[in-house]
C-alpha cells in the first residue's frame, strides 16, 4: 500500500472508529501482524480527536486485547454520539507532526504542537470532553474543592527527610524543574469549563508528584506511561491526543518500537485504572509522611514497568 492510501485509511478509521467489542480483537491480532498497527493506531486517535467519552472504552478494549486480560475496574460508558468531524487544516497539522517527530523533536515542541492540534476541533468538543471526565471516578468531588491554590516550595522543603515533600523537592530542585511544570495563568486554565478548569490545574502541580507516588521514573519511557496512567485516572484529554501522536508515529515511521511503547502504554493504562482515584487527594496535608506510608493509606501499588525504565536513553546513547 503506498503512503497516501495508508494515511488516508488511517484517517477513515480515526473518523469512524471501530465498534465496541471490536477492538479487543484488532489488538489481539496487531501485536502479531505489524500491518495491523495503524489502524490500532486509529483507534487511539479516534478516541483522542473524534470521540472523548469513548477513551474508556477503546483503551480497556485495546488493553485486553494486548495484554491478554481484562482491566479490573468498573466500565465506564457514556451514551453514543456523533464522532467529531476533523477537517483538511486538522489532518494537515496532525500528519506534520507525526513526521517531524519522526525525525526528532524536544519535548516542549512536542507539548506545543501536540496541544495546538485542539485548534481544529470543533467549538463543542471541550464541552464534550469535560463531560467526559465526569465518568471517572472521584472527580466530580474532587473538583468541587475549586481551583486549588498553588503548592509552595517553603512547604516542601522544610518537610523531613525522607517525606513525600522532601521526595518532590529534591526531584523539583535538583532537576531545575517547575513546580507546577507549566504557569496555570499563562495556560488561561481559569477559563476551561468545570471540571477541566480544576482538573487540568491540578494535573499540572500533581504531575511529578504522580511520578513518585505511582512509581514512575523522570525517563522518556515513563513519561509516555505517566501520561496513559493520567488518562486512565479522569480522562486526561491532552494525554489521549499525546499518546495518539507518539503511536501514530511509531506505526508510520518506527514500527520496531511500537510493541515497546504498547506494552508500556496499556500496562499504564492498567496500572491508572485499578488504582484507586488520586485526584481528590488532599497532598497539601500528605508532605510530611513517608511516601510508603502515602501508598499504603491510599491502595497505591508502584507501577511495576515491562521495561528498564531508561530504555531510550540507553538506545539513543549506544
Amino acid at each position: 500500500m503506498d503512503k497516501s492510501a495508508e494515511r488516508a485509511g488511517f484517517e477513515r478509521g480515526t473518523a469512524y472508529g471501530e465498534r465496541p467489542g471490536e477492538i479487543i480483537g484488532l489488538a489481539r491480532a496487531a501485536k502479531h501482524n505489524p500491518d495491523l498497527m495503524p489502524g490500532l493506531a486509529a483507534c487511539l486517535a479516534h478516541a483522542a480527536f473524534a470521540a472523548p467519552d469513548r477513551i474508556a472504552e477503546i483503551y480497556d478494549e485495546a488493553a485486553e486485547g494486548w495484554r491478554g486480560r481484562a482491566v479490573v475496574a468498573a466500565k465506564l460508558s457514556a451514551a453514543p454520539k456523533m464522532p467529531e468531524i476533523l477537517w483538511e487544516p486538522f489532518w494537515a497539522d496532525f500528519w506534520r507532526l507525526v513526521d517531524d517527530a519522526a525525525k526528532g523533536m524536544g519535548a516542549g515542541e512536542i507539548t506545543t504542537r501536540t496541544a495546538g492540534l485542539a485548534s481544529h476541533l470543533s467549538p463543542g468538543f471541550q464541552a464534550r470532553a469535560a463531560a467526559a471526565c465526569q465518568l471517572y471516578p472521584g472527580v466530580n468531588a474532587a473538583a468541587q474543592s475549586g481551583i486549588p491554590p498553588r503548592f509552595k516550595l517553603e512547604a516542601l522543603a522544610a518537610a523531613p527527610e525522607h517525606s513525600l515533600g522532601h521526595e518532590l523537592y529534591r526531584l523539583i530542585v535538583d532537576n531545575g524543574y517547575d513546580l507546577e511544570v507549566l504557569d496555570r495563568d499563562t495556560l488561561h486554565l481559569s477559563r476551561l469549563p468545570p471540571p477541566l478548569d480544576y482538573l487540568n490545574t491540578r494535573i499540572l502541580q500533581s504531575h511529578d508528584l504522580w511520578h513518585i507516588v505511582a512509581g514512575y521514573r523522570t525517563t522518556k519511557l515513563h513519561e509516555v506511561a505517566l501520561s496513559a496512567f493520567q488518562l486512565a485516572q479522569f480522562g486526561h484529554n491532552y494525554s489521549a491526543m499525546f499518546l495518539s501522536v507518539v503511536v501514530t508515529t511509531a506505526a508510520f515511521h518506527t514500527q520496531a518500537a511500537i510493541t515497546l511503547l504498547l506494552d508500556t502504554i496499556f500496562s499504564a493504562w492498567t496500572h491508572g485504572r485499578e488504582t484507586p482515584p488520586l485526584m481528590g487527594i488532599e497532598w497539601e496535608h500528605e508532605w510530611h509522611h513517608p511516601t510508603e506510608a502515602i501508598r499504603q493509606l491510599h491502595g497505591i501499588t508502584p507501577y511495576e514497568s515491562p521495561y528498564p525504565a531508561e530504555i531510550i536513553e540507553m538506545f539513543e546513547a549506544a
